[in-house]
């Protein structure tokens, strides 16, 4: 009992160590960042873009779809979706590899407002804070409206109107319900999704949105299958 004791609280020192070491580290590099540019100076510089979209300009459609595939306690949480992100690191433990994943929305808005896609734990502490001040300090669909803007599409597209002009030669708020939850299957991995890389991929990824969007109650069942009917036929 004794031994075992000891063996915790080893553990224990060691986990606290590790902690400490990557949340200074990861402070360190929020810092770093803000000194460069601040939060919200980035977020002015992205709204002033051409091609910015409101959230209001968007079909509620592509908004659930975002939602329903990406982060669907999006709503609920306080930034970080607890229960996504333990299953990240638990995959990323069990294959010994930082592979990512888990990433809430607001996750998703940090890093790309703030850094590099590279992927290391001290980024994701780093983000923790950035996360902390977009919750506090934006609305939920401010958060989304971010989201959608500075995304990647595939093809040169960093946002949904260059991607909705560029695929479908229209503006988002004009995106039927095909279109829609296409483009919001794209970004999880643009090189594959890409409706001009792979239609045959891009089909299977956008039947994925749209079995979200079924099961969070976002879309009836009947209207999905008649996206995956217009697949057939397209």
């Amino acid at each position: 009992m004794k031994i075992l004791k000891k063996i915790l609280l080893i553990v224990f020192i060691i986990i606290s160590i590790i902690v400490i070491y990557f949340g200074i580290d990861g402070y360190s590099l929020y810092k770093k960042s803000m000194a460069e540019k601040s939060l919200e100076d980035r977020i002015s510089e992205l709204q002033m873009q051409d091609s910015y979209t409101k959230i209001s300009e968007i079909p509620i459609y592509y908004k659930n779809a975002v939602v329903a595939i990406e982060d669907h306690r999006f709503y609920t949480h306080f930034g970080v979706d607890i229960i996504a992100t333990s299953r990240a690191m638990i995959d990323n433990i069990l294959s010994f590899e930082m592979k990512g994943g888990g990433s809430s929305l607001t996750q998703q808005v940090a890093k790309n407002l703030c850094f590099t896609q590279e992927k290391t734990l001290t980024r994701k502490v780093a983000e923790l804070f950035v996360v902390h001040k977009l919750e506090k300090n934006y609305e939920k669909d401010q958060i989304l409206e971010l989201y959608i803007n500075n995304i990647y599409f595939g093809n040169g597209y960093y946002n949904i109107h260059d991607a909705s002009e560029g695929y479908y030669n229209k503006a988002p708020s004009d995106l039927t319900l095909y279109e829609a939850t296409m483009l919001a299957g794209v970004p999880n991995a643009p090189s594959i999704y890409a409706p001009t890389v792979n239609l045959n991929l891009a089909e299977q990824r956008q039947r994925q949105v749209l079995d979200a969007m079924v099961k969070y109650d976002v879309l009836s069942e009947s209207e999905a299958n008649e996206v995956k009917e217009l697949q057939e036929t397209l």
